[in-house]
């Protein structure tokens, strides 16, 4: 290389003899040219220090090879992993993957897809915020972009989703808790997403029909820091010593590590051994889940299965037309984890 910088495609163009639109329609698709042509090209890249923006040069596409996924919490383990999965499944579909966090904040969440609007994405992946998203401009958006829902579930946008049957996980737990110990009660995070209603619905449902009283433990807390919702609230609970029951599900695995961590503060044993007054389970199986102390019985979600259906329908939607007012939703069955905690 002989270290001259090209500042754009048309310097390019000029440097290697080859027109402009060949150039552009090599970097779109190497193949896509004569051989002969792709020759000139290659070797014009390897003696100039140039390299084309693909962004701009995607402006130019009809469809892009670009994905945008975006997350309520990249920082957060368990979108990162979620994230990390619909990547991976993106790059062996064929392409460029960009993640955007929403940091919890429906207007930071707008502001994402606009800056996706600009980038001409062929498709979009979304775990949305849920309950506070301007259900609106996302409903808007899903009609202009291919998009499919993760996680998160809106009613009333026309968009798919993939995601778990809380209907089929909870009461599985429900079950396996009743069956082993004594009944739990469900001690709630705050209703951020849809996930949270639902389930606390099916916890209720399934605690009625195995004939037992539901009882359901609300705490402060309005955001996304379930740890020190959970912490703070277990505080306040524990110390009080008026649990309906020594057995606990909490709607998530966030919001079962702060429980834990509460109780140990106050030297109460979290597990199932005889010196043992207190069972915790959760919902998720959280990256953390497994190393908490004890060990957290918890709730797996397919997110193998998940992902990679995720992806498989935004192809499809890019590839056959745009999103269609029929919903396509498609759940997934959890899987008991049964660990120390419980």
């Amino acid at each position: 290389m002989v270290g001259q910088k090209i500042r754009n495609m048309e310097e390019f163009s000029a440097k290697c003899g080859v027109s402009r639109p060949t150039v552009s329609k090599y970097f779109n698709e190497p193949t896509s040219v004569r051989a002969s042509t792709r020759q000139k090209i290659e070797a014009a890249l390897e003696q100039y220090d140039f390299r084309p923006n693909l962004y701009a040069v995607n402006q130019n596409r009809r469809i892009t090879k670009n994905i945008g996924i975006v997350v309520p919490y990249v920082a957060d383990p368990f979108f990162s992993e979620v994230a990390r999965k619909l990547e991976r499944c993106c790059i062996e579909a064929g392409f460029s993957p960009s993640t955007f966090s929403s940091h919890g904040s429906p207007d930071h969440e707008v502001e994402i897809l606009e800056i996706l609007r600009s980038m001409r994405p062929a498709g979009v992946l979304m775990a949305p915020i849920g309950r506070v998203s301007h259900k609106n401009k996302l409903e808007a958006f899903c009609r202009e972009i291919p998009t499919v829902l993760v996680d998160s579930n809106l009613e009333g946008i026309g968009a798919t989703f993939i995601g778990s049957n809380n209907f089929q996980s909870v009461p599985l737990m429900v079950e396996y808790l009743c069956r082993t110990g004594e009944p739990p009660c469900f001690f709630e995070m705050p209703p951020v997403n849809p996930n949270a209603n639902k389930r606390r619905a099916a916890y209720t449902q399934a605690m009625e029909e195995l004939g037992h009283t539901p009882h359901v433990i609300r705490v402060d807390g309005n955001d996304w820091e379930f740890e020190e919702i959970g912490y703070k609230g277990g505080l306040k609970l524990l110390g009080k010593d008026d649990l309906p029951s020594r057995t606990i599900l909490c709607s998530n695995d966030r919001l079962a590590i702060g429980l834990m961590a509460a109780a140990y503060e106050l030297d109460i044993k979290v597990g199932i051994a005889p010196d043992c007054s207190l069972r915790i389970a959760g919902h998720d199986d959280h990256p953390f889940a497994r190393y908490t102390c004890p060990s957290l019985t918890t709730i797996s979600q397919d997110y193998e299965a998940i992902t990679e259906r995720s992806v498989d329908a935004l192809v499809n939607l890019i590839e056959h037309g745009r999103a269609t007012k029929q919903r396509q939703d498609t759940l997934y069955e959890g899987r008991l984890i049964m660990r120390s905690s419980a």
